[in-house]
């Protein structure tokens, strides 16, 4: 195996960080490295924030549930789905922009998901570590506020990155046969894996440094989907002039 591939498969999220500062430089070069991604039509609709440490990134950790590392991470990263520009590239040419179509959504959203994992990729070979921030999207209006974001954009999750101050055990994924299909769709004998894959995960859990607890993947998953998921983004994004057609 690679070292590609080594790197890939062992990836881990990581929430605490050393104090050691990440080179400016070198998150330029992180961010030409997303940029470098696939991008529907050469649309490149994914702008990024970078956010000091201080009050305004306090405020951000605030907002995604109180999470300490986003005020703490050396770096931290905000990825927004961004068709302003595309707007102001229409005026630049006396074109009017037709906007808020849900093609439009899926891809700058699309984009921004490939630049941020082509910028993890980047930090890993690197030896940073990273922690994704969806909990950004449980206050998306006062993000938005916070970053000053203008209309035809929106916040999509944030990214921590620093060198870390932990190890944590790789977390195991699905099994192949459940993920992979061949030719058509099949749930033929996915039952079984995941039964097999929900006491792999109960182990996980229950040997893991840090906050170990006994629960499987589809217990973990059916509880969460008893809960609403967060119903509040359907109009803020129209709101920010997204899914409207």
């Amino acid at each position: 195996m690679n070292d590609v591939l080594t790197q890939l498969k062992n990836h881990r999220s990581i929430r605490a960080f050393t104090d050691q500062p990440i080179d400016q430089s070198t998150v330029e070069e992180l961010i030409q490295a997303g940029q470098a991604a696939a991008t529907s039509s050469f649309i490149q609709a994914c702008t990024v924030i970078q956010v000091s440490k201080g009050a305004r990134r306090d405020r951000l950790a605030e907002l995604a549930n109180n999470q300490a590392y986003v005020s703490n991470a050396p770096v931290f990263l905000v990825f927004c789905a961004d068709m302003h520009r595309h707007q102001l590239a229409c005026q630049m040419h006396d074109a009017p922009m037709k906007s808020g179509f849900t093609e439009q959504f899926l891809t700058a959203s699309v984009d921004c998901a490939l630049f941020a994992q082509n910028v993890v990729v980047a930090a890993e070979t690197q030896g940073l570590g990273i922690c994704y921030i969806g909990a950004l999207r449980n206050n998306p209006a006062d993000v938005a506020e916070v970053l000053e974001l203008p209309h035809l954009t929106y916040p999509l999750f944030g990214l921590c990155l620093g060198y870390p101050d932990q190890n944590p055990e790789v977390k195991p994924r699905l099994p192949l046969s459940v993920v992979l299909k061949q030719e058509r769709y099949s749930d033929a004998g996915d039952v079984d894996a995941l039964r097999d894959y929900d006491e792999t995960v109960r182990q996980y859990y229950q040997t893991r440094t840090g906050n170990p607890r006994s629960q499987s993947w589809t217990e973990q998953i059916s509880g969460m989907l008893q809960k609403e998921a967060r119903p509040h983004m359907l109009p803020f994004l129209q709101s920010r002039g997204f899914i409207k057609e």
